[in-house]
């Protein structure tokens, strides 16, 4: 038996015990049984899924993490956003394509910032070859 625990920035969402835990990373799918050795990999946005102590199978949604083993009976994940359940279909279906959905609007956002900060910079060594003080600055 392994004790799962998933971890957010804001919260413990889940602490179970359980007997497999399967779950993806840029390599593919792998899965860690109990004496697994201590392990660490970087998860995408997918589905992480575990047998638990009573033998039920659940889910939990990922926005990307870390997942770490410990000691053969830990295993710890900490994600940006996680949600808990048990209909895989439901959260594929639902919530990573809101994670995947997320991250592309968080990448239009990353772009445009740094196409802002490129124009400011193009613009004040502008001001900077042609002699002038930029305005707002030195008393102005």
């Amino acid at each position: 038996m392994m004790r799962l625990r998933i971890l957010t920035p804001v919260a413990e969402v889940l602490a179970a015990d359980a007997t497999i835990v399967r779950a993806l990373d840029a390599t593919g799918a792998f899965a860690i049984l109990p004496g697994h050795a201590d392990f660490v990999t970087v998860l995408g946005i997918g589905v992480l899924g575990w047998r638990g102590g009573e033998g039920g199978e659940h889910f939990a949604a990922l926005r990307h993490g870390v997942l770490r083993v410990t000691g053969g009976d830990t295993v710890t994940i900490a994600t940006r956003e996680a949600h808990v359940g048990d209909d895989l279909a439901a959260l594929e279906r639902e919530l990573v394509a809101e994670y995947l959905r997320r991250d592309e609007e968080e990448a239009h956002l990353r772009t445009r910032a740094v196409q802002l900060h490129a124009a400011a910079m193009r613009r004040l060594q502008e001001v900077i070859a042609a002699g002038r003080e930029p305005v707002g600055i030195g008393g102005q």
